[in-house]
């Protein structure tokens, strides 16, 4: 009879996703993700067979929660489209401070002096590092910017018919470019920019929706 595990894998797993969040794939150590985990390597071989499939289960494991926690942001009718993309936006500025490393986010939403570096978002870590050198990756990424952009044009294309929405480019395009720019919100708080900083370039592209 097979001996029974004695850990929480989920548990492990999510462990293990945040070591690969914070140092990116190549720079975590099989070291490092037993440090993270409180497991033995051969505890986490037996397990996940190799650390490139514990990453994809991490990785899955991320894209998962992120990306529903933002389509159902996205799918809440009761807000009109404008306002279901700020709540994305305000959610994605917030989700910057939930993960801030050498500070701390100031309570009443930031003056300026938020402190510390971002670890970003696991998504566009992995394809800045990954994507065009490891193809099982690039796929989930893929896959996971598929539901996303599918998300955003179906609102973007509800704003544009109730008039919520003023410009008349192509949803798709302009799902794209609000992608883009969340993208670049992420790399911008990673570099240290504070919650104000955020705000304002959210708050520019969707002015851009408006006119």
């Amino acid at each position: 009879m097979a001996r029974p595990r004695t850990f929480d894998e989920e548990r492990a797993l999510d462990a293990a996703m945040h070591a690969f969040w914070v140092n990116g794939y190549e720079a975590t150590s099989t070291q490092d993700l037993c440090d993270a985990t409180g497991l033995g390597r051969s505890s986490i071989y037996n397990t996940f067979s190799s650390k490139h499939e514990l990453f994809q289960r991490a990785l899955a494991r991320y894209m998962d929660s992120m990306t529903s926690i933002q389509v159902e942001i996205l799918d809440d009718t009761e807000r009109t489209p404008m306002e279901r993309l700020r709540a994305l936006f305000t959610r994605i500025v917030d989700s910057e401070f939930e993960c801030r490393e050498g500070g701390q986010d100031n309570e009443d939403g930031g003056d300026g002096q938020d402190g510390g570096h971002s670890i970003g978002c696991l998504t566009v870590n992995t394809t800045v590092e990954l994507a065009g050198r490891d193809p099982e990756a690039a796929e989930m990424l893929a896959r996971d910017l598929a539901v996303r952009l599918a998300a955003i044009s179906a609102v973007i294309r509800t704003g544009q018919g109730s008039g919520d929405i003023a410009s008349e480019r192509d949803p798709g395009d302009l799902a794209r470019f609000l992608n883009a720019v969340i993208g670049g919100m992420r790399v911008a708080a990673q570099g240290g920019a504070d919650r104000e900083a955020l705000t304002a370039i959210a708050d520019t592209a969707l002015d851009a929706l408006t006119r």
